[in-house]
């Protein structure tokens, strides 16, 4: 097949990826554990705030547009997160690209929390969303073309991210083990119409704001 001269993230293939980087499947990774766990009590406010969504939301999920769910539902969610301070915000639609052995990375995301004001400097965190459930384009391709440009950028060994199908989370991890070889674990399905499993996402969105809080 060959290693393609570019891949842009809307399009982005696994076996095209593979061509360019080494990836290996886990089963399970340490680093998830602790995101999973992460300790965040949720108040009576949060929690009210999550069964409403559900019940306000739970009709209309189904036969959302892909821009209505994000404007509708997620953007509800990621707005309660408050993914803002002084030098940190979430970013929604901005370019991102990198050259990774000698391929260049380029292409739109649909959500990434980052370092910056008006622009974005440093990416911590993306969301990539979809709403059909069957495409000729997978989202996790996409979201793995747009955190191996993240690492890049980053000069850092380890990103995080997550992808949405219709009401359907999964949270992913990605690490750099060594020049152009990468590992990656995948969380089970989380499904935000069910109240536990909101929560469940609530707490990993408020999780991956408090890692790099510091930063």
């Amino acid at each position: 097949m060959g290693k393609p001269e570019k891949i842009v993230f809307q399009t982005a293939k696994y076996d095209d990826l593979v061509e360019i980087v080494k990836f290996s499947s886990l089963t399970h990774h340490d680093s998830f554990v602790e995101w999973i766990n992460f300790n965040y009590p949720l108040s009576e406010e949060e929690s009210n705030f999550l069964s409403e969504l559900i019940k306000d939301q739970r009709d209309y999920v189904s036969s959302y547009s892909e821009e209505d769910l994000k404007m509708e539902f997620i953007s509800q969610i990621i707005n309660k997160v408050h993914f803002r301070s002084k030098e940190k915000r979430g970013f929604y639609d901005k370019p991102l690209k990198a050259k990774i052995n000698g391929v260049e990375f380029s292409g739109k995301t649909d959500f990434m929390f980052a370092m910056g004001v008006k622009e974005p400097r440093k990416p911590y965190f993306f969301i990539q969303e979809f709403k059909q459930t069957k495409h000729n384009v997978d989202v996790e391709d996409q979201l793995f073309a747009e955190m191996l440009v993240a690492i890049e950028l980053n000069n850092v060994n380890l990103m995080r991210g997550a992808y949405i199908v219709g009401a359907i989370w999964r949270f992913v991890i990605l690490e750099k083990i060594a020049e152009n070889s990468y590992e990656y674990y995948i969380s089970k399905s989380f499904d935000s119409l069910d109240l536990d499993g909101l929560k469940q996402i609530y707490k990993n969105l408020q999780a991956i704001k408090l890692f790099y809080s510091n930063d």
